[in-house]
């Protein structure tokens, strides 16, 4: 399937060079706000053709799927754009600002019968039943609390500190703890509670989540932008406990009973570079006729927004975009 790329960050030199191996996926075009950005990324990564603005790429014929790496603050306008020219879509994560932005990209897709699907990675990568297989075993009991951080050295960098663009931890990769959680304890989420520190552009540089369910679990997590963490996360039971290696790719399920002494412990299966799941989904899917994915139903990612919506307001944290948003409305 030939793929179309809107935006030319960081991100799509991570994705998309060990893809161009998979026989599924042609790395067809990619567009910038500038054809010079765009012709020196088709030419680095291996593009056929180059566009200087995304309503080009969108009006190529020829465009079967198309992945969006723009910043948060862009992805609504830009499903919307693909939706309008009936193009299949792989959104990044965070899907986008909200849940209200979120819920008008469902709607969208299916009066337009346009196929949508958020690229979250690990929903779609066969870690997923592995760990979930582990945790419904008993292996380790009856399980009350799990725990899991996300963590990297990247404040330095425009997009995850600038208000205007959505920034902070939490969208950027608080969303991978949260989307771990809600994977494997579920949705029926009773209470939440957070705290957080501010950058000095006013952006969650660092925050901790409690997730209680109604079932009486709980989920602690930590994201931050200043230091890398280790990444793991960690299943607590009445009989052992299960931790997994690194949360946003895992690699290794270990399970340990209550000795410390590890009893079982599981390698994932190898990988292009785990983005090839996502789109393998996605390119089976729209052969299929399906209009979303069903790893991350478009309901899920309603959802996610929805939890990160109610915890930015505890926290009083509002994009200027979405005020501009709000005072659209009156």
């Amino acid at each position: 399937m030939k793929i179309g790329v809107l935006g030319t960050g960081r991100i799509v030199w991570s994705v998309f060079p060990p893809l161009k191996e998979i026989d599924e996926i042609e790395c067809y075009a990619i567009a910038s706000r500038t054809i010079e950005k765009a012709e020196e990324a088709a030419k680095e990564i291996g593009f056929q053709k180059a566009y200087g603005s995304y309503e080009e790429l969108v009006c190529d014929p020829e465009v079967e799927l198309v992945y969006i790496a723009t910043p948060h603050s862009r992805h609504y306008e830009d499903m919307k754009l693909c939706i309008t020219h009936k193009k299949p879509v792989l959104c990044e994560k965070a899907f986008t600002m909200n849940a209200k932005e979120a819920a008008s990209i469902k709607e969208l897709a299916a009066k337009e019968g346009v196929f949508v699907a958020e690229a979250i990675w690990t929903r779609y990568m066969p870690s997923r039943a592995i760990i979930q297989k582990v945790v419904d075993s008993g292996i380790i009991g009856n399980i009350s609390m799990l725990t899991a951080n996300l963590s990297y050295a990247i404040s330095n960098k425009e997009r995850i500190v600038s208000p205007m663009l959505a920034g902070g931890a939490l969208l950027d990769v608080g969303v991978y703890g949260l989307n771990f959680a809600m994977m494997h304890f579920g949705t029926d989420i009773e209470k939440l509670e957070s705290s957080v520190s501010f950058t000095e552009t006013g952006v969650d540089g660092m925050e901790s989540i409690t997730m209680h369910f109604k079932d009486g679990r709980m989920a602690v997590l930590s994201h931050g932008i200043y230091g890398r963490s280790d990444r793991q996360g960690i299943f607590y039971g009445d009989k052992g406990y299960i931790v997994v290696e690194n949360i946003n790719n895992p690699h290794s399920v270990s399970v340990y009973d209550m000795e410390d002494r590890l009893i079982e412990r599981y390698e994932v299966p190898p990988q292009a570079n785990g983005y090839e799941y996502e789109f393998l989904e996605c390119i089976r899917l729209i052969r299929e006729g399906k209009l979303e994915s069903t790893s991350m139903t478009l309901d899920e990612s309603i959802c996610v927004m929805d939890t990160m919506d109610e915890i930015r307001r505890s926290w009083g944290l509002i994009y200027p975009k979405e005020k501009e948003q709000i005072r659209l409305t009156f």
